[in-house]
């Protein structure tokens, strides 16, 4: 468990905000292996590039890729447009929409096969959903705490990867991203639970792996809890992930739901 920063909690929290993929669910661990060669082609094109060119590219798509995690993948995409435009190396641009189907049927072949072995009983939902993650929400829903997931995937793959992980009637809401829109579906989330819902920002926690929600977190005055999970073992610490959150402003940071009592601790929550 790691700390950035003093804040404690002065009153339970009434609502929890989630992050779904690298936060409960690891159906989708690896995309960024997936993502960063697809750009890499797309920028290329049929340019042989030179070693120095290629490991520039390499750097500047990684870092991308790095500091963007957690928005919504429409958004990577319009980046990726504007790269191939800017650097001229490839003839062929296509649109923003045309790249994300391309990412999301090269995505969607891994995924697919993931939950085909879970379905044939291969493995269990378990081997995908991050260490302790299905304690922690048992544990919260028997404090009645309201929670939610907002994701930058597409909604129906959200929602359809939720009840094929078995976790999906423990939110009151699931928000994706909305399919061929180009909104981010965790400011909405914030915004209605504010809004609309009537919680107070002191009232809401989030919790996620990428930078995006928690600053969304932060900006709303919301508890900021980051997971920097090593989304292969499901368990610990990833440095990289670490510094990200650090950076970003988390509250409290942890690699998985395993130390449930300092998890509702920091929730304000009684752990009896």
């Amino acid at each position: 468990m790691e700390s950035s920063s003093g804040t404690t909690l002065k009153k339970p929290v009434k609502a929890v905000l989630f992050d779904f993929d690298g936060t409960l669910s690891t159906l989708r661990a690896g995309w960024e292996e997936t993502m960063a060669p697809m750009m890499k082609e797309a920028i290329a094109g049929s340019r042989q590039l030179t070693q120095e060119e290629a490991e520039a590219l390499d750097r500047e798509i990684s870092d991308y890729i790095d500091q963007s995690t957690g928005i919504q993948t429409i958004f990577q995409m319009r980046w990726l447009a504007d790269q191939v435009a800017k650097k001229g190396w490839n003839e062929q641009v296509l649109g923003e929409w045309e790249y994300k189907a391309e990412y999301n049927r090269r995505l969607l072949e891994t995924v697919q096969r993931r939950i085909a072995d879970l379905e044939e009983g291969k493995l269990r939902a378990s081997d995908y959903l991050m260490k302790g993650s299905e304690a922690f929400l048992e544990l919260l829903h028997a404090r009645g705490i309201e929670m939610f997931v907002a994701s930058g995937t597409d909604h129906p793959d959200v929602v359809n990867e939720a009840k094929v992980l078995g976790v999906y009637a423990y939110f009151k809401e699931i928000a994706g991203a909305p399919v061929g829109r180009a909104d981010c579906s965790k400011e909405k989330v914030m915004r209605d639970l504010l809004e609309q819902k009537g919680f107070r920002s002191d009232e809401l926690a989030i919790i996620g792996d990428g930078k995006v929600e928690i600053r969304i977190a932060r900006e709303n005055g919301a508890l900021a809890l980051g997971l920097a999970s090593d989304e292969n073992e499901r368990e610990g610490i990833n440095p990289v992930k670490l510094e990200r959150l650090k950076t970003a402003g988390a509250n409290r940071i942890a690699g998985d739901f395993t130390n449930t009592a300092e998890w509702l601790e920091w929730l304000g929550l009684d752990s009896k």
